[in-house]
């Protein structure tokens, strides 16, 4: 057959495959292939990759957008996590020393970036205040547990002192006294952190509250009120304490309800000059 003849076969074919072409791209052009990949976690963001095919393009568009992970960790999950971290940091306090303990010991500890934990402690000092706060609040009595309770006030006073006791001797108690009394002298944080920490105040004005109202008579000032709960707590606390980091024998249970019925009566005496 002469070449000439298939000319126009060629023309059709080539007519075909162009028509079917350009409809081809303009269906295309129209459709939007979306992959999703995994959500991941750690990174804190959500990758989403589309690709879009149009006439007359030779290689595809693809267009790749970050959204960032919208809203802050659940308020639980950040308790949760600031709670790991201040176990962590209380156990490292207590037993190495506040010089020993680095951030980067603590975040190991905890099982946290050093990133995590500067988004929520300033520093160490501020994380050792918080310790001070967490280990007061644990050594409090319960919520239930009625702190002013009595048919009179040397009562009311006797069994505060046992509960003041009780919470002073315990372990952590004890432990971070040891602390603040052998490292304050090169970190003074340490003793601002115990004397600011709001449970030292509450006591006093529970104290000081007490006072002035079973006696009235005696017509303490604000400032009068606080001298008075402030002695009555160094009374209770300063001797037994002592004994019980090393300095003598521990107090026996039988020996601190004593010291404290002791310790109530003087307090109360020493009143005795200001009555009307």
């Amino acid at each position: 057959m002469h070449l000439r003849s298939l000319t126009p076969l060629r023309d059709l074919t080539t007519h075909r495959i162009l028509d079917t072409t350009r409809r081809l791209a303009s269906h295309m052009d129209r459709a939007r292939i979306t992959v999703r990949t995994p959500v991941t976690r750690d990174a804190g963001i959500i990758v989403r990759v589309a690709t879009r095919i149009r006439a007359g393009r030779k290689d595809p568009a693809r267009q790749i957008k970050l959204v960032k992970k919208g809203g802050r960790p659940l308020r639980a999950d950040a308790l949760k996590l600031r709670e790991q971290i201040l176990q962590g940091a209380t156990q490292l306090f207590l037993e190495e020393g506040y010089g020993s303990t680095s951030i980067e010991s603590v975040a190991a500890r905890a099982g946290v970036s050093k990133r995590t934990f500067y988004d929520r402690f300033e520093d160490k000092a501020a994380l050792f205040a918080a310790v001070v706060h967490r280990i007061i609040d644990e050594i409090r009595p319960p919520e239930s547990v009625p702190l002013l309770a009595g048919p009179n006030l040397p009562e009311i006073l006797r069994r505060l002192a046992g509960l003041i006791l009780r919470a002073t001797l315990s372990p952590q108690a004890i432990a971070l006294h040891r602390l603040v009394t052998g490292e304050s002298s090169r970190f003074p944080e340490l003793a601002r952190a115990v004397e600011n920490d709001e449970g030292q105040a509450e006591a006093t004005a529970l104290i000081g509250g007490l006072l002035s109202r079973e006696l009235p008579k005696i017509k303490l000032s604000p400032q009068d009120q606080v001298f008075a709960a402030q002695q009555f707590i160094y009374m209770v606390v300063t001797l037994p304490q002592r004994r019980a980091i090393g300095f003598g024998t521990p107090m026996t249970p039988a020996e601190l309800e004593s010291w404290a019925d002791r310790v109530v009566t003087l307090f109360l005496d020493g009143f005795k000059g200001l009555r009307a």
